[in-house]
C-alpha cells in the first residue's frame, strides 16, 4: 500500500440541533456563501482555496458542556474588535465565561447555539496572514496534531511546550491543539472532521494509511462514511465519492 495521502479535509463539523439558524450566524459574521450540503446539513463555504468549510449536520443532543474547539477571529484594530463584536451580538451570539481574564484582550462569545469563539485582539503575531478566521483552537495532545499533520498533510508551523498547529500549505486558518491537561468528553463529539477521498483513490488504501498513523475505526454511518478516531479518541469521518 501506498503511503501517499489520498484524502483531504472536506469540512470542519459543528453539530446542530437548527444547523441553518446556525449556519446562517457564521456566514454572515464571517461573510461567505452558505450553500445545502447534500450529503446532510449547510456548508459555509471558505472564501477562498487556503480556507476550509464549516458544515452543520443535525444532532438531537443538547450542547451541554464546552466545546473541546473553537474558531477564533482576528481583528485589525481596537475598533475592528469593538465592529465585530457588536455585529455578533446583533446576530444572535452572547456573551459567555470559560475563565478568561480581563487583561487577556480578547472577547468569548457563543454563537445562536452555544458555541463558544473569540474574538481576539491586535497584535497577534502568530496568526498573522491567516485571514479574518484566524484558527480553530482544540483540546488535544500533542500526538493528535502529530497525526493530524500526517493525515491532511500539512505542515507543523507550531510544536512547543506540548501545543502543537498545523496549516495548509495554501495558508488560511490554522488548527491547534493546546495539550494537556484535556477537558471532559461528552457522549458525542459536536466539533469534528470530515474527510473527502480525492477522485480515483482507493478508499480502503486511505482507510489503512490512517489506520498506520494510530487512528482507530469506530464503524460507518448512514451515508456510508468510515468513521474513526484519531488519537485522542475524537471521531472524524471519511466520506465516500459520490
Amino acid at each position: 500500500m501506498s503511503a501517499a495521502m489520498a484524502s483531504h479535509l472536506f469540512a470542519v463539523c459543528f453539530g446542530a440541533n437548527e444547523p441553518l439558524r446556525v449556519a446562517r450566524f457564521w456566514s454572515e459574521i464571517l461573510g461567505r456563501e452558505l450553500v445545502d450540503d447534500p450529503r446532510d446539513g449547510v456548508l459555509v463555504l471558505p472564501d477562498d482555496k487556503s480556507g476550509f468549510r464549516l458544515r452543520f449536520p443535525q444532532i438531537p443532543e443538547p450542547k451541554v458542556l464546552q466545546n473541546p474547539a473553537h474558531l477564533e477571529l482576528t481583528s485589525d484594530s481596537l475598533e475592528h474588535q469593538r465592529q465585530t463584536v457588536a455585529r455578533a451580538l446583533e446576530l444572535g451570539a452572547r456573551h459567555t465565561d470559560v475563565g478568561q481574564l480581563p487583561e487577556e484582550g480578547h472577547i468569548v462569545l457563543a454563537d445562536p447555539e452555544g458555541n463558544e469563539f473569540c474574538v481576539l485582539g491586535t497584535g497577534s503575531t502568530f496568526l498573522a496572514g491567516c485571514g479574518f478566521l484566524g484558527d480553530l483552537a482544540c483540546d488535544g495532545t500533542q500526538a493528535v496534531g502529530y497525526f493530524w499533520s500526517a493525515a491532511l498533510g500539512w505542515p507543523l508551523v507550531w510544536d512547543q511546550d506540548e501545543e502543537t498547529a498545523i496549516q495548509s500549505p495554501l495558508g488560511g486558518p490554522k488548527i491547534t491543539w493546546g495539550g494537556p491537561p484535556l477537558m471532559p468528553k461528552g457522549d458525542r463529539d459536536r466539533v469534528t472532521f470530515d474527510l473527502a477521498v480525492d477522485d480515483g483513490d482507493d478508499p480502503q488504501a486511505e482507510v489503512d494509511r490512517l489506520l498506520s498513523l494510530r487512528a482507530t475505526v469506530v464503524g460507518t454511518d448512514g451515508d456510508g462514511a468510515v468513521v474513526l478516531a484519531d488519537p485522542d479518541g475524537t471521531e472524524f469521518r471519511l466520506l465516500m465519492p459520490r
